[in-house]
């Protein structure tokens, strides 16, 4: 992070929690001339399920944004709020809904940051006259820009405990050379202490731990009910709808079974999920595609690599092959449990994020 530049200019994407508060404070502090934003993307939904607590799509978004204008206030920086409530529902809801339909698991939090945090966000930013060098948000990741090889890097925090360079993994060069992660080098009790030293308000604020405040499938109206069926095909039992699913997952199946049962299938053509045991829900290979090259402008050979299917996955190692311009092939040393297309893969080298891509499928040569 740059220190004592008075000339340059920054925005940063508030959310009402003490990451982007303190982004936004140690920014000051360091000579930036700093302004916060906000968006406003919560449709006000029925949400079904139990209502979580200040998620990131969910009705304490009012709460939220009051935060951010009073950490703005003690800041003494200015405060927008920018409405991006149809631009979310096309990106980020409308995909949400598509993903679960077919089958899928969607991963909305890296959807939302490359298509809306820092693309319509930035854009109604620069819309509405707000001159910037720089875009900050309090995830917790670094940027750095390699001379040698002319690219920006990625590369994961000083906090791996709180590491978030899986959910920006799907950022482009340009977006990322106008990124600023102040938090990125703290550990998160150090951004605590500093949220109470700056009087910020915030720091006993729990945290967003979810995407959204009901069931994750609350969003899609396209759900109905369908066959649980056994690797045979036998039916025992009936699913909610398919959107309410995920691979791996195994409260919640209503089903009586002498062993604990998971999902390891979800067919959206037959609009049946398959059930087995745990070990049916590892495996060692995936293909994805939709790739995003980060250290490196893409793959030539087969590459060593340290790969997460998930975000609370830990990495893993494998062996990462290109198959054509925009698929590869990931060949892990060990079974990872529960890898489920549609969601985000991230591939490290030591604490560098490689790349990124989107998982099609659980095997080189089949659709399973």
């Amino acid at each position: 992070m740059k220190t004592g530049n008075e000339e340059l200019k920054v925005v940063v994407a508030m959310s009402g929690g003490v990451d982007s508060s303190v982004a936004a404070a140690r920014l000051k502090e360091h000579g930036y001339q700093v302004s916060g934003v906000i968006m406003k993307i919560w449709g006000g939904e029925t949400l079904s399920g139990e209502v979580k607590r200040h998620a990131c799509y969910g009705p304490d978004e009012e709460e939220d944004i009051e935060d951010a204008r009073q950490v703005s206030r003690i800041l003494g920086i200015p405060f927008h709020v920018f409405d991006l409530r149809e631009e979310y529902r096309t990106e980020v809801l409308d995909y949400y809904c598509r993903e679960y339909i077919s089958g899928r698991t969607p991963n909305p939090c890296l959807r939302c940051n490359h298509r809306i945090k820092f693309g319509a966000l930035l854009k109604k930013t620069q819309e509405s006259g707000i001159e910037f060098d720089y875009f900050a948000t309090g995830h917790y990741a670094r940027v750095e820009y390699d001379r040698d090889g002319g690219r920006y890097l990625l590369k994961k925090a000083a906090d791996l405990n709180k590491d978030q360079s899986y959910f920006i993994s799907s950022l482009s060069q340009e977006q990322l050379g106008r990124s600023l992660f102040p938090v990125g080098n703290y550990d998160k009790s150090e951004i605590v202490r500093m949220s109470a030293h700056y009087g910020l308000g915030v720091e006993k604020k729990p945290e967003s731990q979810d995407f959204i405040a009901g069931e994750y499938g609350s969003l899609v109206e396209a759900a109905h009910p369908g066959p649980i069926l056994d690797k045979q095909g036998n039916t025992l039992g009936e699913h909610r709808g398919i959107p309410l699913y995920t691979i791996g997952q195994r409260k919640g199946l209503g089903i009586a079974s002498a062993e604990p049962r998971f999902v390891i299938d979800i067919n959206a053509g037959q609009n049946a999920i398959t059930v087995g045991a745990r070990e049916e829900v590892y495996h060692d290979e995936l293909v994805a595609s939709d790739l995003n090259w980060i250290a490196v402008e893409g793959l030539e050979q087969p590459t060593r690599v340290k790969a997460k299917v998930r975000y609370l996955h830990p990495d893993a190692e494998a062996t990462l092959t290109p198959l054509d311009e925009d698929e590869v092939y990931l060949k892990f040393n060990e079974p990872q449990l529960a890898i489920a297309p549609g969601q985000g893969v991230v591939f490290y080298q030591q604490d560098v994020v490689l790349g990124a891509g989107t998982i099609e499928r659980k095997r080189k040569y089949d659709n399973g």
